[in-house]
């Protein structure tokens, strides 16, 4: 049952949502699927980065039909460039579950939405809500940070114990009319005026009723546990020319960027050298013998839990066939056919740096 502060936050968080929220090409979109393919999207990924790739992706995909009956290849270019691909390689596997075991009709309860490929609590929450109107919370880290702050929550957020009782006080607040535009209000209020730090709490809809506020603690709740100290990997890697084409390695489908296609190499062992490393990784990924010429670049990149320092060889093959012995596939390509693949951030940033000099080559070879 309400209390009458909730109904004043409720009230409060709706009239700001309908004055206030961003115009966005999945808002107001009642479409289960566009709910769930922008959902997905902004796991962890910012608002201005997801929109154009949304758009891309509704225009090849505009249904779940369209999703099933593609490659997965297809799917992860599509996907370049947002990161944490395992949200797509599910996507994937769960649009053919909702084509092949639901007839192609999106499941509209809780427990049905948990069952598919990469939908947890939050997102099943968030399309059951949005789209089909179910009374259900949502409890994403901006949720999270507006409730801690709203109820002077000052357990760190993460725990168990925290979990629970976050849930169940989102659970108390949903409104049984519009119980999508709450749950969005919610977000967007975490997204741009509750924000980690410096929130804009003058123009708040709830700042009357935020208990950190009153307490001038909105600076320091939540209390966050301190990061832990991100790992740093040494990598080398080669590109490995033989009669003008280049040589790529498919990453097995589990594990980390799983699918996508990469530069043979691997991490650096104690006591061995750069060069060393990569003919090392490249014999026992590939099971080819180089010769380990000049260092193309070095490209750093950072990844969700640790951090890279990838130094790019030129090498010259010398003997052997190239196989996936510790890959899923291998390839020789063009250097043009490069853009047809789908590569990690971190290639990507290794091509371009070294793109004059594998233009040198190929013009010399």
């Amino acid at each position: 049952m309400n209390t009458p502060q909730t109904n004043k936050l409720q009230n409060a968080l709706l009239a700001w949502f309908g004055a206030h929220a961003r115009v966005l090409p999945f808002r107001g979109v009642g479409d289960p699927y566009a709910v769930w393919v922008s959902e997905i999207m902004l796991q962890q990924t910012q608002v201005a980065t997801v929109v154009p790739y949304y758009q891309r992706f509704m225009r090849r995909f505009p249904t779940v039909q369209k999703l099933a009956a593609a490659r997965l290849d297809s799917v992860l270019k599509l996907w370049q460039g947002l990161g944490y691909y395992s949200r797509a390689r599910n996507l994937h596997k769960a649009a053919r579950v909702i084509v092949n075991e639901h007839d192609g009709i999106f499941p509209d309860t809780l427990d049905a939405l948990v069952a598919l490929p990469g939908i947890g609590r939050y997102t099943a929450g968030a399309i059951a809500s949005i789209a089909f109107g179910r009374r259900v919370p949502v409890l994403d880290g901006n949720v999270m940070r507006v409730l801690c702050r709203l109820y002077r929550l000052d357990d760190n957020p993460k725990s168990p114990a925290a979990q629970k009782h976050l849930w169940q006080l989102a659970e108390t607040l949903v409104p049984k009319n519009r119980p999508g535009d709450f749950n969005q209000s919610l977000m967007e209020l975490g997204a741009t005026v509750c924000t980690p730090k410096n929130p804009s709490c003058p123009q708040c809809p709830a700042q009357k009723l935020c208990l950190a506020y009153a307490c001038n603690e909105q600076d320091v709740l939540p209390k966050m546990p301190k990061a832990a100290r991100t790992p740093h990997y040494t990598v080398a890697v080669g590109l490995v020319f033989k009669d003008g084409k280049l040589l790529i390695d498919k990453r097995r489908p589990d594990g980390l960027l799983g699918g996508l296609w990469e530069l043979p190499g691997g991490k650096k062992q104690t006591g061995e050298t750069l060069k060393q490393a990569v003919a090392r990784e490249i014999k026992e990924e590939i099971g080819i013998d180089v010769v380990v010429g000049q260092r193309l670049c070095i490209v750093k990149h950072a990844y969700s839990h640790f951090r890279i320092t990838l130094h790019a060889y030129r090498c010259d093959y010398t003997a052997g066939t190239a196989k996936p012995i510790h890959c899923a596939a291998v390839k020789w390509i063009a250097p043009t056919d490069i853009a047809k693949y789908a590569f990690p951030a971190a290639t990507l940033k290794i091509f371009t740096a070294a793109a004059s000099l594998i233009n040198c080559h190929l013009d010399c070879s």
